[in-house]
């Protein structure tokens, strides 16, 4: 028996009080060892490596309990495994084993269940069963054929054909949000049939505006090329404004034959009195390049103003256009913080908008631009303070600029706007379907879906195999990597054995796949980096993709994307595993 003394005292528990629990337990503990075991021999574990599980730990007393039980075993290595714990329980059981798991340790700790996406009682009957199979020869398999079977009976063969496209578009509805992701950063197949599925959208559906994970003045300057302004003459120069790594996510080829057609697009329409299709840029790296837009702006409007800013954003250039440098310095009081002075400029355009009541593009941008400013600054600022914050902060940044971009259009338009989004599967699947949400991140997908219910749709893509444009470390050259096959237990594998090349699933007409893909399964993710070596601990989280999109494409093998600067790194390539190890 383990007494929590904090307990005891805090409740003000008497001795005979206590007794009495601990009578009606122990008559509990024989009913359950009867009830479970069905007359099987408790194991001899002498000599034995044990491992103790449970469904979590608050203050760890039942544990303590079951290890005090165990030692009188004499077994040779005592191991404790949790899914979820305190950091704090984890290290003080750490001093009575030899060894603790805790696989998550969320802070603060509020509850076991917290943990959990179900959290049900588990029955007498289910220990029963699952205490017969384990003293037989029997395993469970996680999944299995039935699983595959069920996802090939609705899976809908995905040719590329204008029969997809037409079926997708109808599911689009009325929607005014479609969000439509990607598994890596560097797959041609997902960027190329992402602006298939776009393109169809805006002839046909209304939709003005492409909203892309960039920069906001980068997509800009692809924007002023593609509604016939700026001065860039061809799509080529227009992406040059993309210098900062990673390059090719927007520098590649079927990102040039999209900004291409829809220049052509809008030049067919020319005189319409629908305003012409746009992109624009949610994100939030660039500190100092906006700092310059907001400048060159109000350059060309107000000088006194332009002034103004640049005495205000002057608190940055000790830094030399580090963004990391500035928030490294301000986190730790080695620098000045220029919250103030980022948040002050943004103000002042936000009244000077006020003012005007005019939905002028070139003071919207100045304004975005500097709520840009304000929101990086914050954002390198509490980048040393832990990974949720910043991540959260940069998809709330990304949600707020959309609604901006959607608010300002609807004025320009005088009717809603419909947008687009293209962003990866882990900013555009709802947060709240993954194990990362249990760990308290949000992402774009889930906030569009809570500011914008029934009015948008999210569209996942998957891969098996094949190869993607990727860069060993951030900073590093592009190269062509071969992507590994999926893990088993994960859902790009189960994927793989319905033996189709390529399909969709629109879960509002897929019930069986729907129940099935509401469990959760690995999910692969490759981002700008990918590292095979690590790839389970790199590149997998466990989701229930159903709950995760409204449709998911499956394509079995894909190829890299291929980027405008074609190196001779990349034109080589990453030798296959099978070559010759001695080479």
């Amino acid at each position: 028996m383990v007494l929590d003394d904090d307990v005891v005292r805090g409740l003000g528990l008497a001795p005979d009080t206590v007794q009495q629990v601990a009578e009606q337990e122990s008559r509990e503990l024989l009913r359950r060892e009867q009830e479970y075991r069905e007359g099987r021999p408790m194991p001899d574990l002498a000599g034995k490596v044990v491992i103790l599980v449970d469904d979590g730990l608050a203050t760890g007393s039942s544990m303590r309990a079951a290890i005090q039980a165990l030692r009188k075993l004499w077994p040779a290595r005592v191991v404790v495994a949790v899914p979820a714990a305190p950091e704090s329980t984890c290290a003080e059981l750490a001093a009575e084993v030899d060894e603790v798991i805790c696989a998550t340790t969320p802070s603060p700790f509020l509850a076991v269940g917290r943990s959990y996406w179900d959290f049900t009682q588990t029955t007498d009957e289910e220990v029963r069963r699952l205490l017969r199979v384990a003293s037989g020869t029997r395993t469970i398999a996680a999944g299995g054929g039935g699983d595959v079977s069920g996802i090939r009976s609705e899976a809908a063969p995905w040719s590329g054909g204008r029969a997809d496209y037409d079926e997708l578009t109808e599911l689009v509805g009325d929607a005014h949000f479609v969000l439509i992701g990607e598994a890596s950063h560097g797959t041609h197949e997902f960027y190329a049939e992402r602006a298939h599925i776009t393109q169809r959208l805006i002839e046909e559906k209304g939709f003005s505006a492409v909203a892309v994970e960039a920069d906001w003045p980068d997509a800009y300057r692809v924007n002023r090329y593609v509604q016939g302004a700026g001065d860039d003459g061809t799509a080529e120069e227009a992406l040059r404004g993309f210098e900062r790594f990673p390059s090719w996510m927007w520098r590649n080829a079927a990102v040039l034959d999209f900004v291409g057609w829809l220049r052509q697009h809008n030049d067919w329409r020319v005189g319409e009195e629908r305003k012409p299709a746009g992109v624009y840029g949610l994100d939030l790296y660039s500190l100092f390049r906006s700092i310059d837009e907001v400048i060159a702006y109000l350059e060309t409007v107000d000088p006194s103003a332009a002034q103004r800013a640049r005495e205000r954003y002057s608190c940055f250039d000790h830094f030399g256009h580090d963004a990391q440098a500035y928030g490294y310095a301000a986190a730790f009081g080695a620098g000045e913080s220029c919250e103030l002075q980022a948040v002050d400029q943004l103000l002042d355009l936000q009244r000077r908008a006020t003012e005007t009541r005019a939905a002028d593009d070139e003071l919207f941008s100045a304004g975005q631009n500097a709520r840009t400013v304000a929101t990086a600054e914050a954002y390198y600022r509490s980048m040393f303070g832990g990974r949720v914050s910043t991540w959260n902060l940069r998809d709330r940044h990304m949600a707020d600029t959309l609604d901006g971009l959607a608010a300002h259009l609807t004025r320009q338009q005088g009717e809603p706007a419909r947008i687009v989004v293209w962003a990866h599967n882990s900013h555009l699947g709802d947060a709240r379907a993954t194990d990362l949400g249990g760990i308290g991140e949000v992402n774009l997908g889930q906030l569009v879906r809570e500011r914008h219910a029934d009015d948008c749709l999210l569209v996942g893509f998957t891969t098996y195999t094949g190869t993607v444009t990727a860069a060993d470390d951030w900073g590093a050259p592009a190269e062509r990597k071969q992507v590994r096959p999926a893990l088993a237990g994960s859902c790009e594998e189960l994927f793989h054995q319905v033996g189709e090349k390529a399909f969709w699933l629109p879960f509002a007409k897929a019930p069986q796949a729907t129940e099935i893909l509401r469990r959760a399964f690995l999910e692969r993710a490759i981002g700008v980096i990918y590292r095979p070596a690590t790839e389970r601990h790199s590149h997998y989280f466990r989701a229930r993709m159903a709950d995760q999109f409204d449709v998911v494409i499956h394509l079995d093998e894909t190829r890299a994307v291929e980027p405008l600067e074609r190196t001779a790194r990349w034109e080589r390539g990453e030798l296959a595993e099978t070559y010759p190890f001695a080479v």
